[in-house]
């Protein structure tokens, strides 16, 4: 190659070298820092996490502390950050209710306390004695800190005689603590780790405020522009071996989270009828979260086979997640899924082809000679197990199993057979039908055979438990999804006991 050529060829590799060097350094300068709103009272152990965090991942850190009042006006007004670190759930539910926070995770337990010097010069036993004229008393503000919002609360007028009494009030904890140190004051109404982190202060535990525990949070702001940083951090300072370490370390309660790991890998397992709903909202939560979310979809009979298979929870394809397609198919594996919420509700109908060319009205009528039926696999699905359930209970099952000509694992290969004009009737999900009511006229079953309620379940001992549950939470504000899907929403209630599920007897395994 002339020697001209092989320069302008050394030179055009060069910038695109160059090119591809500024390209990742402006994408690493845009997720090389966060900015954090932290209550004041969780200071010492944020910053160290922050530093360690820093020190880690090349991530810096501005941190920004006040009272947890303060700090969400700031937010309100600011309209920009990353994270909200709430001292209380009471400040963490108002910053919902303002709109300004999305995803939360709880990172450590606060009491409130009376702190005093060690050896309680004052001795200070009973609420009464704050109120003695030889004790000076400092508090906070209410208006801009949680300790003295969630104090108020607790203790209702005796609060008010208090606070006519303090002989000052400061914006935050620390600043109380301090006061305290330095012997301005001689008693304060704090947070428990607060007092742990000054030297020469004790705790006194007050019946009327110390059995009372709140929740320290760290919140995505809903201005955030990078979530998958933010959520990166956030996992970081709940989880036990990172920031729960950290946040032992400076006297806190932590609240646990999951183990850390750079990128989470979630293992869900969903009947098929809930595919359509729940596919493109997993992928918006997978992409948001910045995690591998693995999605294996099936008969409920085939996936409850595969996890017996199994074993144990200990093989690393064991789900993390369970959507199941009916209650009646949470019992065989209720061990490893304790509890579950019911998200969504659908019926199941007999599918004909558009126009009713058979005549079909009844479930009897599916025993008509001639007609050419399909189902689902009893054993491989729960749509299967629950129509053979019902066409037992109905004293149907071997008149119409003569007209059976094809048995499938999910109802979506009866769909496109019947579309295909191999089949006259099917059994299915209203909702398996619903992206295509022109091809196809539903008949209605009796009520007590026909609905099918499908719980979403957590496994008790998944390492990202944590995780799985903001997955839960992410669901349940995507309700519209599933709606549009065809089903009825009913994810708004209490998680309910999986050995309490309310399964007929006709269905029970």
């Amino acid at each position: 190659m002339p020697r001209r050529l092989l320069a302008l060829a050394c030179f055009a590799l060069a910038l695109a070298v160059l090119a591809l060097v500024m390209m990742r350094r402006v994408e690493g300068d845009a997720n090389a820092s966060l900015t954090v709103y932290c209550a004041a009272g969780l200071k010492k152990p944020v910053e160290a996490i922050a530093a360690a965090y820093g020190k880690e991942f090349g991530v810096e850190v501005n941190l920004q502390y006040g009272g947890t009042g303060t700090l969400l006006s700031q937010i309100e007004v600011a309209k920009r950050g990353d994270l909200f670190i709430a001292a209380d759930d009471g400040s963490l539910a108002d910053a919902e209710k303002r709109k300004l926070v999305a995803e939360a995770l709880p990172l450590a337990i606060q009491r409130p306390v009376v702190a005093v010097k060690v050896g309680n010069p004052k001795s200070i036993r009973a609420l009464a004695d704050l109120a003695r004229e030889d004790v000076r008393l400092a508090l906070a503000n209410p208006e801009a800190a949680s300790i003295s919002k969630v104090s108020k609360r607790l203790l209702g007028a005796e609060w008010d005689r208090l606070a006519a009494k303090a002989v000052v009030m400061k914006p935050t904890v620390t600043e109380l603590a301090a006061d305290l140190q330095l012997g301005a004051i001689d008693a304060a109404i704090v947070w428990d780790a607060v007092v742990k982190q000054f030297e020469g202060l004790e705790a006194v535990e007050l019946p009327e405020i110390s059995s009372h525990r709140e929740n320290a949070s760290a919140a995505v702001l809903s201005v955030c522009q990078d979530p998958v940083a933010a959520l990166r951090f956030a996992r970081y300072l709940a989880a036990p071996d990172r920031g729960g370490k950290i946040f032992g370390e400076h006297g806190f309660t932590p609240a646990g989270g999951d183990p850390w790991t750079e990128k989470p890998s979630l293992v869900l397992y969903s009947g098929g009828v809930n595919r359509l709903a729940i596919e493109p909202v997993l992928k918006e939560f997978a992409d948001r979260e910045g995690v591998d979310l693995t999605t294996v979809y099936n008969g409920c009979g085939i996936l409850c086979a595969s996890m017996k298979a199994m074993g144990d929870t200990a093989n690393p394809k064991f789900p993390d997640v369970y959507y199941a397609c009916d209650v009646c198919f949470v019992p065989p594996v209720a061990e490893q899924f304790p509890e579950a919420v019911l998200l969504t509700e659908t019926a199941i109908v007999i599918a004909v082809p558009e126009g009713n060319p058979a005549g079909i009205k009844t479930l009897s009528d599916l025993a008509r000679g001639g007609l050419r039926v399909g189902l689902c696999n009893a054993e491989q699905s729960t749509l299967g197990f629950m129509t053979g359930a019902m066409l037992r209970q109905t004293g149907l099952l071997e008149s119409v199993r003569k007209n059976v000509v094809v048995e499938v694992p999910t109802a979506d290969f009866l769909v496109n057979q019947m579309r295909a004009g191999s089949l006259d009737a099917i059994v299915v999900y209203e909702v398996n039908v619903a992206p295509h009511p022109e091809h196809f006229d539903l008949i209605p079953l009796p009520e007590e055979f026909s609905k099918a309620v499908q719980p979403f379940a957590v496994r008790a001992d998944s390492p990202n438990a944590r995780l799985a549950g903001r997955l839960l939470g992410f669901l349940r504000s995507r309700s519209e999804a599933f709606e549009a899907a065809g089903f009825r929403w009913r994810g708004d209630g209490e998680a309910v006991a999986s050995d309490q599920f309310d399964v007929p007897p006709w269905l029970k395994q």
